[in-house]
């Protein structure tokens, strides 16, 4: 494939939903949300981007969105794929870093963050792809890991705060073997209840999801010291407010964000600020891979921990795999634990230890009889025929 010019000759647009099961009992309460880990969840939406070039290579992207994917869907047919189409493919990483910032300005009227950027990030990723295609090597090689064997952590979502089912389910992910685990309560009881069901030896974090005013946030770091949990994960509302989560961390429990920071420069800001123990940059939502390395980069001169987010299962939580490949063989990568009616990737290891593809690019292909059953909505971009539904 070396010395051919390759174009970006289309551009698919899949949103589709599966449903799980949590092992839970339903809820008290049905409710709209757009917090994946909430109780009334049933299915979880993602939002894929399938990049097609004129040699017939094809990448995968995924953009974040969960409940909020029309938004995002909207972005991509709408802003991001037609600023793609006929550009040269990438043949180098400076090349795609090149043309994601030229895209980002070009889009910079519409949003540096939100659904615009989460449909960059998708496109970031999806050229990613192509390139380890390009160059017939799997996307941590091309990314210069020294590791290709990476551990899961599981990442629960909530039981409404139920102490008895929480416990439950930790020692059932326990039992799985998962060393990590991470809970979505909010409540120091079913926090407590789950620490007290752990061996001393499971490590454990708690996403709270930015519920609580800085002085509710230093009680509830108070009630939850004694815990010893890894990190407490965006405990302030509004998560930006970078100062109260810097003065929060003096209270001595390790403070963990950036899922929601305002792509890669909002974590510039978050950590000059020394305002958390340890990263959370969103493959899916910061713009990409590139915007990725880039906080990598800045976590390394700030001596901050970084451990990538992932609450989702497309393209992106590939991509996440291969970039924890980068990082220390400490940093573990996270997964929802919950059982999917079907596997998007039906090849995929299921351990929580498990061995990267050497397949080039992502190293994995979406399961097209789940694709079909599962989507919600399908659009193709196309240079000569503009968008249409398939």
């Amino acid at each position: 494939m070396r010395g051919i010019t390759l174009e970006i000759s289309s551009i698919e647009v899949m949103r589709i939903a599966i449903p799980f099961h949590a092992h839970r009992r339903p809820p008290q309460r049905e409710e709209t949300t757009f917090n994946a880990a909430s109780p009334s969840l049933r299915k979880m939406e993602t939002l894929l981007v399938k990049v097609e070039t004129t040699s017939g290579l094809c990448g995968w992207g995924e953009a974040f969105g969960h409940l909020a994917n029309p938004v995002t869907e909207q972005a991509l047919r709408s802003l991001v794929a037609p600023f793609f189409l006929q550009r040269s493919m990438p043949e180098n990483s400076g090349q795609i870093e090149a043309l994601m910032q030229q895209a980002e300005q070009a889009l910079h009227a519409f949003g540096r963050s939100g659904p615009v950027r989460f449909a960059l990030s998708a496109l970031d990723v999806a050229l990613w792809d192509l390139l380890g295609q390009h160059l017939q090597q799997p996307l941590w090689q091309l990314l210069g890991a020294q590791r290709q064997h990476i551990e899961r952590y599981a990442s629960l979502v909530s039981y409404d705060n139920d102490p008895e089912a929480v416990a439950k389910q930790v020692v059932q992910a326990q039992q799985q073997g998962f060393t990590t685990l991470k809970l979505h309560e909010t409540e120091v009881a079913a926090i407590t209840a789950a620490r007290r069901a752990l061996p001393e030896t499971v490590e454990l974090m708690v996403d709270v999801n930015c519920p609580w005013t800085p002085e509710q946030a230093v009680q509830q770091a108070h009630a939850l010291r004694s815990l010893n949990l890894v990190w407490l994960e965006e405990p302030i509302w509004p998560p930006d407010d970078y100062a109260a989560l810097s003065a929060l961390r003096e209270i001595g429990v390790p403070i963990a964000a950036g899922e929601n920071a305002d792509g890669d420069h909002g974590f510039a800001h978050l950590m000059a600020l020394n305002a958390v123990d340890i990263v959370q940059p969103s493959v899916a939502k910061v713009g990409g891979i590139s915007a990725a390395l880039r906080v990598f980069a800045l976590a390394r001169q700030h001596k901050v921990t970084v451990v990538p987010h992932c609450f989702y299962y497309g393209a992106g939580m590939l991509a996440t795999a291969h970039l924890v490949a980068t990082l220390p063989p400490a940093i573990k990568m996270e997964v929802p634990w919950i059982t999917f009616e079907a596997a998007l990737y039906p090849e995929l290891p299921t351990a929580v230890n498990f061995t990267l593809s050497s397949a080039p690019g992502l190293g994995y292909q979406p399961d097209p009889a789940v694709l079909q059953r599962y989507r919600i909505s399908h659009h193709r971009i196309a240079a000569t025929e503009g968008s249409h539904h398939v």
